[in-house]
């Protein structure tokens, strides 16, 4: 490579990230686990109809696949899922149970043979569905989460403890399966066993809160019936989220709870570590893990403001020692085996891998998925964390990523278009980790400004309740902060911004078109566009009353729904905008898009619609993320002037 740089037009730039490099690259290995010597996980496989393989590290360091195509190791419990898989050793060989995301049974497997149904298929509804199972060989069970169908609507549902037979009498007999609790509480996350066995911890909620509003901590006896006896609640009530439980090795109860205004980690109740960090975060999946008790007495810890780093608690000191190494962002999927932590992490300039750190030595190595350069690492965004001032002088968080190339640059007193990214969520965080998606984009010379909005996670509880009844409003203002400031200080062109996002992203970047006129154009992915129809009955169970949090109670202020929803207000959008839509997609359903394209039918303003299917909440097949970048890429060429892409299909925008 020339140390010659080039001047041509931003947008412009040859770029050897394409989309299908980006699309290669897309999810994340997670759900790790040890069996024996080995660790397990799962991870993506865009190529292979986006499938989540199974995958094992041997001890000799080679890694292969557990289960061949088409298994695919994904629960569909809540909808998002969450620990699909747990594996044991039985008689010196591995043992492992898992939910096949197809029919959502769980499956006994040991490799060398076939998996074999353990629980039965339902016709009711979406059937029966099992997350978080835990092997207890002694028992002959496998304890999970089961979420069961009543009727044909998404909230004709009932989620239990439950124990699934080993020996497959349940496979064809719903009968068979031990329910551990009578139905209590319409949410529940899998039962923690104490060292004797004798004790379960668990947490569960209720309508209309959230698992980050607000959940219960309950601690029961286990009979000799198997079944568990006078629970009880300990932690947690209606204004504290406690987010996980664990118990220590000498049977004491640990647990993440925001009772300060911050997730802080508990034992018996009292704070091990106090401080404005968060150790915890929110409980979009069941069996997430943001701590791991150690043998030794150590907890394994994933902590940070913004940011997470993985570190090691003396819980006597309070003393915090981080691990060293490159990655500057974990995530909440912690194991721990003897002295030794397998987490998953990532930074700017490596995607995520299986890490594992031996806390004697304090040594830190990736062991699993390892990052490899895909392309010259000198194409690779360089982002800048910055603080914004948004209305009313609050701070907002962001990563704002200019466009970036070795070997390009503009003509003076040319400013680069920008593209404004809303995470989805809300109540989620966007992590500073190497993302080829951004760098599809940066090194073209388009610039990215990913906004951590009010409402986001890790900053805090008053950070995350800035949305609090104000969702179409504070996530709007904020990514507007950040596009005009990027504006007003010669960062980006003020005729060049867009903004982009999906599912909750996909609603902010829709009420900003239809509420702001800072925006050249918009990419809406899978959104929520119309209050009215999400909601019970309409969307999942999950989140069917997440709106009286996010907007109020519909009964006291149902004004409010039919104000905020861009589709109420479609009239409003005059620039171009691309939308696009998973077929199958059950938590935000077709639907909501069509409603909005019926009211801007025939009012002339360009966009277009690409559908997907096969495809639900999120892409992940290559083939649909290829699409979809593209068609975003070229909307972006055509909106703001830039020379088009000759390898990319011009998206065709109809009015």
């Amino acid at each position: 490579m020339g140390d010659e740089v080039l001047k041509s037009p931003y947008g412009s730039w040859p770029s050897p990230v394409d989309a299908a490099l980006a699309a290669a690259h897309d999810g994340r290995p997670d759900w790790v686990g040890v069996v024996g010597d080995e660790i397990w996980w799962t991870e993506p496989r865009p190529a292979e109809g986006g499938r989540r393989a199974l995958v094992r590290r041997r001890a000799d360091g080679g890694e292969e696949p557990v289960l061949p195509a088409p298994w695919n190791v994904r629960s569909r419990v809540i909808e998002y899922g969450g620990r699909p898989w747990s594996g044991v050793m039985r008689d010196g060989r591995p043992l492992a149970v898992f939910t096949h995301f197809a029919d959502q049974r769980l499956y006994l497997f040991e490799p060398g043979g076939e998996p074999r149904p353990l629980t039965p298929l339902s016709a009711v509804g979406g059937g029966l569905r099992w997350v978080e199972p835990q092997i207890h060989l002694e028992r002959g069970e496998v304890w999970c989460v089961l979420e069961e169908f009543t009727g044909e609507g998404p909230d004709d549902v009932r989620r239990v403890l439950a124990a699934v037979p080993l020996d497959g009498s349940a496979a064809d007999d719903r009968g068979a399966v031990r329910e551990l609790t009578p139905e209590r509480q319409r949410f529940v996350t899998g039962a923690k066993l104490s060292p004797d066995g004798r004790r379960a911890a668990w947490l569960t909620w209720d309508h209309p809160r959230m698992p980050w509003d607000g959940t219960e901590l309950l601690v029961a006896e286990v009979a000799d019936d198997g079944t568990l006896r006078d629970a009880r609640t300990v932690a947690g009530g209606p204004r504290e989220a406690v987010a996980q439980v664990e118990w220590s090795a000498d049977g004491r109860l640990l647990y993440a709870s925001d009772r300060s205004g911050w997730w802080n980690l508990y034992r018996d109740g009292t704070p091990l570590c106090p401080r404005e960090e968060e150790f915890g975060g929110a409980l979009w999946q069941l069996g997430l893990r943001w701590f791991a008790p150690l043998d030794s007495g150590l907890i394994a810890v994933v902590h940070g403001k913004g940011a997470t780093i993985l570190g090691i608690l003396d819980p006597e000191t309070g003393e915090l020692v981080d691990a060293a190494g490159p990655w500057t962002e974990f995530t909440a999927g912690l194991t721990a085996h003897g002295e030794r932590v397998v987490a998953v992490g990532a930074s700017p300039r490596t995607a995520y891998e299986v890490i594992e750190l031996d806390t004697r030595s304090g040594r830190a190595r990736p062991i699993g998925a390892p990052h490899e350069d895909p392309v010259d690492p000198a194409y690779y965004p360089e982002p800048q964390i910055r603080v914004f001032t948004g209305p009313d002088g609050r701070e907002v968080h962001a990563h704002v990523y200019p466009p970036h190339h070795p070997e390009r640059t503009a003509p003076d007193g040319e400013l680069p278009p920008y593209v404004i990214w809303a995470h989805g969520g809300p109540t989620s965080r966007v992590p500073l980790v190497l993302d080829l998606e951004i760098a599809y984009f940066t090194s073209r010379g388009i610039g990215v400004a990913e906004v951590n909005y009010g409402g986001s996670t890790g900053y805090g509880r008053a950070y995350r309740e800035r949305l609090r009844e104000q969702w179409g409003v504070v996530d709007v203002e904020d990514c507007a902060a950040v596009a005009r400031a990027l504006a007003d200080e010669g960062t980006a062109d003020p005729a060049r911004l867009a903004i982009r996002g999906g599912s909750a992203g996909g609603w902010t970047t829709a009420s900003s078109l239809t509420t702001t006129d800072l925006y050249a154009c918009g990419t809406i992915l899978y959104p929520v566009l119309d209050l009215a129809t999400w909601g019970p009955g309409e969307t999942h169970d999950f989140e069917s009353r997440y709106l009286e949090s996010l907007i109020g109670p519909l009964t006291e202020v149902p004004a409010r729904y039919a104000e905020r929803s861009p589709t109420a207000h479609a009239d409003r959008i005059g620039v171009p905008f691309l939308l696009l839509q998973g077929l199958d997609d059950v938590i935000c359903p077709p639907a909501q898009c069509e409603r909005l394209l019926a009211r801007i039918d025939g009012r002339g303003v360009p966009h277009a619609y690409l559908t997907f299917a096969g495809e639900g909440h999120g892409f992940r097949r290559a083939e649909t993320m290829i699409r979809a970048l593209e068609a975003e890429l070229s909307l972006y060429a055509q909106v703001f002037g830039l020379e088009p892409v000759p390898e990319v299909p011009k998206v065709d925008l109809r009015t």
